[in-house]
Order: structure tokens, then C-alpha cells, then sequence
């Protein structure tokens, strides 16, 4: 069991005048491989929630329990809780410093007490698994790069700590449609190929319904939803109460139903949609 959360609240400046409860006994358990969206409007708790996941922050009150380390409030496993739980912030980039790439990537092994040689094959590894040629960039300067390539050079300085759970918040966030689908489809690869514990924060219904397994979604500082991509989505009234939608291809579908068309009502990505619609148009049944 990866993470567990008990009762798990969260209140920022607390005793103060602008003491804010940001999470509200929270409970919830994310298993080994599974692929979390975490959804929720702004100000809803996510980002709260996952800076708890690597001690970031500890709880007011509650536990949480990741990988076996309890994560209380007078915690002190932070060093080995950090090596376990991977956590990429957005905008990432804004905190790569080091003059070359490998210098960035080789940063967080470093600090582990890696010796030089398993540095260098950790930020080789790095580079491969997130599409980035080492031989050629390592020298660069990560400020000369694309976006969409200093967003890689951040993961695989993550990646190089070898971390049992990705969190991302928001990895996509600011980069053009094709940096997007890069840093995305090397996300759902890592997943596959690992079986990486993996939690994704995002603003897109779109991204998560194509890539996720369960979507957690929150709001006002406690958890409203928890369920699969089809579970959740139908739950369309309820998210669009919390400022959330499902995602845009679900209000075609509702509408060829309406005309008439035999497509089931639990799409929710373009490649369903484009399946399900060809299917029909060929004379295709859902039997």
C-alpha cells in the first residue's frame, strides 16, 4: 500500500487572524501502479494534498503513510521519504540552475551520495526514458533548450532519484500542443513500462479521461469524488457545480444520441468517440 491517508486535515497560519483550513479530513488510499488524476478547481486542496505526499507539508491533524513511513505531524523520514515519492511541480523548469543538463539531472543523485558512476548512469536513464539524446544535450545549457525540452530535463531530474510515486502537478501547463503531447505520452509510457505508482494533477478532463485509471477529485478541501473516468464523468451535474465539466467530446456523443445515433453514453476521449462513430456509420451494433 503506497499511500494512506487517515482523517487528514490541513490549516494554514493556524491560530492566526488568516488561519485557512486548505483540507478537511481527508481519507483516501492510492494503491501500487495505479494512474490517480487529481482534479479540483482552484483553491480546491490539490496542490495542499500532494506537497504532503514527500513532506513538503504534514498534516495539522491525521496521518498519512507512504511506502511505510508514517508522515505525522513531528515526522523525521523525510530524506527517505523524498527518494520514494517523485514530485514535479509546474512550471518545473523555473528551478533547473545548473550550467549543463547533466549537471541538473546529476543534482538530485548527488545529493543522495551516488558515486560518480551510477550518477552518470542514472542521468543517462533519465535522459532515455523522457526522449532527450544524452550525448548530444548533456553539455547544453538547459536555458537554450525548447520549452517542451526543459520540461523533460526537470522530470528526468526527478526520475534520476528513481522514485516508487510520480506526482505532477499541472506537468503540461504553458507548453504548445506538441510540447504537450511529448510530455504527456512519455508520462503514460513511464506508467506502463514501470508500473509507476503515478498521480497526475491537471486542469484538462480531456488529458485525464485519455490517461488515467481513477480520478479523485476535489473540492473545498475534502474529497467529492472517487471513481473511475466513467464513474466520475457521469457525475456531470455534480462537477459542473464545483466549476469542473466532463470533457467536451462527451457533449457530441450526447448529442448523436439525441439524433439518433447508437453510440454508447460512456465516451470520453476522442479515440473512443472516433471508434464508436466509425463502428456505427459501418453498420456496426453495440451487441
Amino acid at each position: 500500500m503506497p499511500i494512506k491517508i487517515e482523517n487528514m486535515s490541513h490549516v494554514y497560519m493556524e491560530g492566526g487572524p488568516f488561519e485557512y483550513k486548505a483540507l478537511d479530513g481527508i481519507s483516501v488510499e492510492i494503491h501500487d501502479g495505479e494512474f490517480v488524476g487529481l482534479i479540483g478547481h482552484t483553491g480546491s486542496g490539490k496542490s495542499t494534498l500532494i506537497q504532503h505526499l514527500n513532506g513538503l507539508l504534514k498534516p495539522t491533524s491525521g496521518t498519512i503513510e507512504v511506502n511505510g513511513i508514517k508522515i505525522e505531524h513531528k515526522s523525521k523520514q523525510l530524506k527517505e521519504l523524498r527518494q520514494k515519492v517523485g514530485l514535479v511541480f509546474q512550471y518545473p523548469e523555473h528551478q533547473l540552475f545548473e550550467d549543463t543538463v547533466y549537471l541538473d539531472i546529476a543534482f538530485g543523485p548527488k545529493n543522495l551520495g551516488c558515486s560518480p558512476s551510477e550518477i552518470e548512469l542514472r542521468v543517462k536513464e533519465a535522459m532515455e526514458l523522457v526522449g532527450l539524446d544524452y550525448e548530444s544535450i548533456k553539455d547544453r545549457s538547459p536555458f537554450e533548450l525548447s520549452g517542451g525540452q526543459r520540461r523533460r530535463v526537470a522530470i528526468a531530474g526527478v526520475l534520476a532519484m528513481k522514485p516508487e510515486i510520480l506526482v505532477l502537478d499541472e506537468p503540461t501547463a504553458g507548453l504548445d500542443p506538441r510540447g504537450r503531447d511529448e510530455i504527456l505520452g512519455r508520462i503514460a509510457e513511464l506508467h506502463r513500462k514501470y508500473n509507476l505508482t503515478t498521480i497526475l494533477v491537471s486542469h484538462s478532463m480531456e488529458d485525464i479521461a485519455k490517461l488515467v485509471d481513477r480520478i479523485i477529485v476535489m473540492n473545498k478541501g475534502k474529497i467529492a469524488l472517487d471513481g473511475t473516468p466513467e464513474e466520475v464523468f457521469r457525475h456531470a451535474q455534480q462537477l459542473s457545480e464545483m466549476g469542473l465539466a466532463v470533457p467536451n467530446i462527451a457533449h457530441l456523443i450526447k448529442k448523436l444520441r439525441e439524433a439518433g445515433l447508437d453510440v454508447p453514453d460512456n465516451i470520453f476521449t476522442v479515440e473512443r468517440a472516433k471508434e464508436e462513430i466509425l463502428r456505427v456509420l459501418r453498420g456496426g451494433s453495440n451487441d
